[in-house]
């Protein structure tokens, strides 16, 4: 492949890697807006956030299956338009509920792209410099986190927060141009085209089930079982298809790829909700503006956008774990500061915590997201960056989930604003006392996954 062919996807995949994260931390910092015009309570605006991550998870395992049947590049163009077309309609959106709506639609786009995005990187390039391509994919993943909370906070402050699906809707036509122009045509794939629609719905069902019930506690709690039922029944019933959605001997028989994908899981799960609570307490403990609160949640994902390639270039030449490991003892030593936070702690001491937060995750992400595709062959990699990009997205609805379960078993169905500052903060340190136990859990699987075999 021509130098040229490689910088052109390598750009193209970047930019949609920096659409939906930035839109994810952009929405964040506009929450309290939305709340104040729909009038919101506290579980259906967390909702505002979980739609988006609930499509995502799933779609992501089937898009995978299907990128691999049909082609990644076809997966990969479908996704943008999606999702060019409900940022605009979620801009549009005339109530709350037609906000959630469209943002689950939204996240149906999103799944798409990032589901074929590194397979499409990995494809492309060989095992030696997959590290550094792929580091230079989460480098754009977390720069649009990090330009997210203070260009979101600008938007909603001087436009309102419907500018910010606006601007999304931009990049989502921008990044179709791009690839219709630049990606070119999949390869003839010779692969039997059948896949388990059974349990591809039991898997959707479930995963609705489960997410829905959990954030509704302790009222819906047959719906979070019969969720976890549905997922059981999805599990052994890939174990016996013939055309599975997800090979299930990859987590049976690979330890490096189980692992691997254990910890990262563990981790977002940990870390996700970090953004959403710290800017409702920075905009309603702290009093600041959604531009003040947006240019001190930056400090996060600026370390991750610089970290990133670094971590990525170095698990090409060291084993990965080492990395991973020393990013989760960061974060976990991150998290546990924040759950010391109260009305009068300084916002320097924030940012400093943010900084140190964001070092340990760039550390993480690649060298993890590094080890997870050099573990299964190439006729997988589709199947793989799906699988890694669920238990992403999964990680994130349990960190969103247990705020919606905190919230729920506190405050119930109350407006964020005439809620109590002292029972907020109680809430906020209760979510990262939960957290921090909860990566520690993926220190030992980070470290224990084993060694990757280079070619």
């Amino acid at each position: 492949m021509q130098a040229r062919s490689k910088v052109s996807i390598i750009a193209i995949v970047a930019v949609t890697s920096f659409m939906g994260t930035f839109l994810i931390s952009a929405v964040n910092i506009s929450l309290p807006a939305i709340e104040a015009q729909f009038e919101m309570n506290a579980i259906a605006l967390s909702w505002v956030i979980t739609s988006f991550l609930l499509s995502n998870a799933m779609f992501l395992l089937p898009a995978g299956r299907w990128a691999d049947l049909t082609g990644v590049k076809r997966m990969f163009k479908l996704g943008v338009l999606l999702f060019a077309l409900f940022s605009i309609a979620s801009g549009l959106s005339p109530s709350g509920w037609w906000l959630i709506i469209f943002r689950f639609l939204q996240g149906v786009g999103a799944a798409l792209t990032s589901t074929t995005g590194p397979a499409i990187l990995v494809s492309a390039f060989p095992q030696s410099s997959r590290g550094k391509v792929l580091g230079i994919s989460v480098s754009a993943v977390y720069l649009g986190l990090a330009s997210g909370p203070f260009i979101g906070g600008m938007l909603t402050q001087l436009y309102g927060w419907r500018s910010v699906f606006y601007v999304a809707s931009l990049l989502g036509v921008l990044s179709s141009m791009l690839a219709f122009l630049f990606l070119g045509k999949d390869e003839p794939n010779a692969t039997q085209k059948k896949i388990d629609l059974r349990g591809t719905m039991l898997f959707m069902l479930g995963l609705v089930a489960l997410i829905y019930g959990a954030s509704n506690l302790p009222q819906s709690w047959w719906i979070m079982i019969l969720g976890v039922l549905a997922l059981l029944g999805f599990w052994l019933l890939e174990a016996q298809s013939k055309f599975p959605v997800i090979d299930t001997r990859l987590f049976t028989q690979n330890r490096l790829f189980t692992f691997s994908n254990l910890a990262s899981l563990i981790n977002y799960s940990a870390t996700f909700a970090i953004v959403f609570l710290l800017s409702i307490y920075l905009q309603k403990i702290k009093a600041l503006s959604p531009s003040e609160a947006g240019t001190i949640l930056v400090s996060q994902p600026i370390m991750m956008a610089l970290f990133s390639p670094l971590a990525g270039r170095l698990s090409d030449r060291i084993q990965p774990r080492f990395l991973t490991t020393i990013g989760m003892v960061i974060c976990t030593l991150g998290l546990i500061g924040f759950a010391f936070v109260n009305a009068s702690t300084p916002v320097w001491l924030i940012v400093v915590n943010l900084l140190w937060l964001g070092s340990g995750f760039g550390l993480f992400s690649s060298p993890n997201m590094n080890t997870i595709m050099s573990a299964v062959n190439r006729t997988q990699y589709g199947l793989a960056s799906g699988t890694a990009a669920t238990g992403r997205v999964i990680g994130q609805i349990v960190s969103m989930t247990v705020v919606a379960v905190l919230f729920s078993m506190t405050i119930g169905n109350q407006v964020l604003k005439n809620i109590d500052d002292q029972q907020f903060i109680d809430i906020i340190r209760s979510g990262f006392i939960i957290f921090s136990v909860m990566n520690l859990f993926g220190i030992y699987f980070s470290y224990y996954r084993g060694q990757v075999q280079r070619d």
